[in-house]
């Protein structure tokens, strides 16, 4: 699929299986982020809205602004850190070079690469929404 030049209804018509949605401040700043921490690809990202690809995975970004008439709108608090409880695992990536990327960035590592008893090496990452984004592969 060309998701550089495809059109909004066929991309929605071709979404499949689950999704991941994120509401952040700035697409800009979380599409940076996203790409040089853990070098997700991006494609058409606007002020508004940006696809990203992780491997096989797709995900969306929204500002907020997107979701006027959506009711989850309601339950985003305005200053405060927007993920707390949720972890977004990135799978087969490497926790040492991602905490690396991260401090290069200007990224909160809340959680320096640690193995980890169940059978990980793994790294948390604040990004500046506050979602809390863990690089991890296998020991």
């Amino acid at each position: 699929m060309d998701y550089e030049t495809i059109i909004p209804e066929a991309f929605g018509a071709s979404l499949r299986g689950m999704g991941l949605h994120i509401l952040v401040r700035d697409v800009a700043l979380q599409v940076a982020f996203l790409s040089d921490v853990f070098e997700m690809e991006a494609f058409q990202p606007t002020e508004d809205f940006a696809i990203l690809r992780y491997g096989d995975q797709v995900m969306q970004l929204h500002v907020d602004a997107t979701y006027h008439s959506n009711p989850l709108l309601g339950l985003v608090p305005e200053s405060a850190p927007r993920g707390g409880g949720a972890e977004l695992r990135l799978y087969d990536t490497d926790p040492d070079a991602c905490a690396a990327r991260a401090e290069t960035f200007g990224a909160h590592v809340l959680q320096p690469p640690t193995d980890k008893p169940h059978g990980l090496r793994e790294t948390y990452i604040l990004c500046e929404n506050g979602y809390a984004w863990v690089a991890s592969r296998p020991l």
